[in-house]
């Protein structure tokens, strides 16, 4: 258990921005993993940052930790229009998470959000608690559904068992409703193979900007070399959306293979600032990937030795 007084020493690093943006990723990873009321009140404070990129992984941070005290903070991002679209949309994204019933209402509201990326997270948000009330987990439980072999708390839960080709069908019916093509996602997700990394692969040329971006974070997650091609046409493509690029390069971060360095490299320099933060954070998290490092959040290790 960290004290009190580390917790503090590594919310003012996560805080300060003239901290290396990496390291104060590893700060913020470090709170997130100690959890409790300090390190939610620490990662909160830094909402008021001007980095898109951090402020969009302290709404992930909260909603992974599913803890109730971070809904007021989480519901006052939602609703400021003044943050970037992807911060307000994780907000919603973590509220739905964090699986407390008493959001519905403010989600539904925001579900008409002008902000596409808003509204469609805020309705995936709405699905999911709905599930929930439903005793949708208990199918999860008793065998129905893949267990998520990840440890993440995800938008939707994986569909049941169906076989690879109705997933990817599921999956690129632009037809069906978000939720379900979500579930199918997470499902291929958990199958975990390369048949499954190429099926969500062709999902990254879906119309939805929000469905492309989740798109990159689970072929993040599963960590396989099949994915590197899709995820680098993503990150190298200028005219696409900047939160797609953005989770595209973080995810050949996670692979960690010599060519996701090559392309990190070279757009680690790009215009888009979220871009370039992200290439900056996979490069910290390939180096991590490929090297003897405990852990990547480690800044309560720093402040220990």
């Amino acid at each position: 258990m960290a004290s009190v007084e580390q917790v503090a020493s590594i919310g003012q690093v996560l805080v300060n921005p003239k901290v290396d943006l990496t390291r104060r990723f590893r700060a913020l990873f470090t709170l997130k993993n100690l959890g409790g009321a300090e390190a939610i009140e620490w990662i909160s404070k830094a909402f008021t940052d001007q980095s898109a990129l951090l402020k969009h992984e302290l709404a992930y941070c909260l909603g992974q930790m599913q803890d109730k005290r971070a809904i007021p903070t989480l519901t006052a991002v939602l609703k400021d229009t003044q943050q970037e679209p992807m911060v307000r949309h994780e907000a919603g994204e973590a509220l739905g998470a964090i699986g407390d019933p008493v959001v519905l209402d403010l989600l539904k509201v925001y579900s008409q959000d002008p902000v596409i990326e808003v509204a469609e997270t805020c309705q995936l948000a709405v699905r999911r608690l709905e599930w929930l009330q439903s005793g949708g987990d208990k199918q999860v439980e008793n065998g129905s559904t893949d267990n998520n072999p990840y440890c993440s708390v995800d938008p939707a839960p994986p569909a049941v068992s169906k076989s690879l080709s109705e997933l990817r069908a599921t999956l690129l019916d632009e037809s069906l409703p978000l939720f379900e093509r979500y579930r199918a996602m997470f499902a291929l997700r958990n199958l975990g193979s390369e048949e499954a990394v190429l099926a969500l692969g062709d999902g990254l040329q879906c119309s939805s900007a929000l469905f492309r971006h989740e798109i990159g974070y689970v072929l993040g997650q599963m960590q396989h070399p099949a994915a590197v091609p899709a995820l680098s046409a993503a990150l190298e493509s200028s005219s696409e959306n900047p939160m797609v690029r953005h989770e595209a390069a973080e995810a050949l971060g996670s692979i960690g293979k010599d060519d996701c360095l090559a392309v990190l490299e070279r757009y680690r320099g790009d215009r888009e600032r979220v871009v370039k933060e992200s290439c900056e954070v996979a490069l910290d998290m390939l180096e991590y990937e490929n090297s003897n490092q405990f852990q990547y959040a480690d800044e309560l290790i720093r402040l220990q030795g």
